[in-house]
């Protein structure tokens, strides 16, 4: 895409009330807009890096046999006083509403009763199981604090998976595949070594859960993590029965303050059996079915991102994540190195690379600052000095210093087939 074309503007200016370093990077490079604290707007930029989230995460989610769908955000009060989970003492994050006919509704926070629900009009005998269904959806919590930028919003992006299993074991297979798919989203996106499986809380959901937790300064939550054994426990759960029970050493933990990235939880039988979702087994007797929910915020994902390799000079995307693998700029007004940079730009897109072509007309210096800020990992500039020399200069985003490369050397580095 040209730069021309993209609704695209950086700015240095951002709100006065704005705290968090990944909300601010991504306001003034232009990929959201804050509407008001702990609400984005998503643009093109930032809706692009959504997506290549998304799609990381839906490659995996499918890799492991789940279907995706999408529910409404509207919830029925009756649903969820099934599950006491109404009540705003049980749950501290309800946006609530009223019909036009009196009939009081919410939004959804989190989805497990919903679908559950809709399963009994899908699940009767042993052989409608196993179901393993996610979504991506817009979230609504009424948090208390929204300081942290998009890594706690009060609307934000979630995928959220469920399992229907038909016994506990069944159900214990499926999540350590999902903790595996899990895992292989983190490294994926550029936060593997930095994120760790994580014991804690099960909060408004179940007593215990698991967590992804990703090492960083700007999240909310302090982790105990024993290197050795690759055991990490929240500080919300850790006691001496705690420490025993996971087989570690106290003087082995270090405690770190990280975000959390994802997590997952084991209902068992319990919400089946709160809202009436049972199936009929092989010898004819009537059981509940298993339930699991396990979740990835999309949206805070980003943050993190943002949070773990920005620098100085702005955003510094990982290239499964960038908008664009490549940022390709012209320098200076000769008429040979327009063309010569048009004719690179369609080389690029024919081959498949994803391109934003600088075109407009400013400076080098104007043109470096936009590409620093934007974080697109690869840049290549076209000039009368490349030309003159027939090759092209080429400068990683992390890097220092350019290079200068030959055109045989551009279809290797991006593994273009002649």
């Amino acid at each position: 895409m040209k730069i021309t074309d993209l609704f695209v503007k950086t700015t240095k200016n951002i709100p006065a009330d704005e705290q968090a370093v990944n909300a601010k990077l991504l306001i003034q490079a232009g990929y959201v807009h804050k509407e008001m604290a702990g609400v984005y707007s998503y643009l093109p930029l930032g809706l692009m890096v959504l997506e290549n989230i998304k799609k990381i995460v839906r490659e995996e989610m499918n890799s492991i046999g789940s279907s995706e769908l999408i529910m409404t955000s509207l919830q029925r009060k009756e649903l969820w006083e099934k599950t006491n989970r109404w009540s705003d003492k049980e749950v501290d994050v309800w946006f609530k509403s009223r019909l036009k006919n009196g009939t009081e509704v919410g939004f959804g926070w989190s989805h497990e009763e919903p679908i559950t629900d809709m399963m009994r009009n899908f699940v009767s005998s042993y052989r409608d199981l196993p179901i393993y269904v996610y979504q991506f959806q817009t979230k609504l919590r009424n948090e208390l604090r929204a300081k942290s930028g998009i890594m706690r919003g009060r609307e934000f992006v979630m995928k959220d998976l469920y399992s229907y299993s038909l016994t506990e074991e069944d159900h214990e297979k499926f999540y350590q595949q999902v903790v595996d798919a899990y895992s292989r989203v983190f490294k994926r996106v550029g936060l593997g070594d930095a994120t760790h499986f994580t014991y804690a809380s099960g909060g408004a959901f179940t007593q215990f859960s698991h967590e992804f937790q990703t090492e960083c300064e700007a999240g909310e939550d302090i982790i105990h993590i024993d290197r050795k054994s690759k055991v990490a426990i929240n500080d919300e759960i850790l006691s001496d029965a705690m420490i025993k029970k996971l087989k570690v050493d106290q003087s082995n933990l270090e405690k770190v303050k990280t975000a959390e990235v994802g997590n997952i939880f084991s209902f068992g039988a319990k919400k089946s059996e709160e809202l009436g979702l049972y199936f009929t087994d092989e010898k004819g007797d009537k059981k509940p079915v298993i339930l699991g929910s396990y979740g990835i915020g999309i949206t805070r994902l980003m943050g993190v991102i943002v949070e773990k390799f920005s620098d100085n000079k702005g955003l510094v995307w990982p290239e499964e994540v960038a908008p664009f693998k490549v940022y390709l700029a012209t320098i200076g007004d000769d008429k040979a190195v327009h063309e010569s940079g048009r004719k690179l730009y369609e080389f690029l897109q024919k081959a498949g690379v994803s391109v934003l072509y600088d075109d407009r007309d400013l400076r080098a210096g104007e043109k470096f600052a936009t590409c620093d800020m934007i974080g697109i990992p690869q840049r290549l500039v076209v000039s009368e000095k490349t030309i003159k020399n027939k090759n092209i200069e080429f400068k990683k985003r992390q890097n220092i210093e350019a290079e200068f490369i030959h055109q045989k050397d551009l279809e290797d580095l991006f593994a273009i087939k002649s």
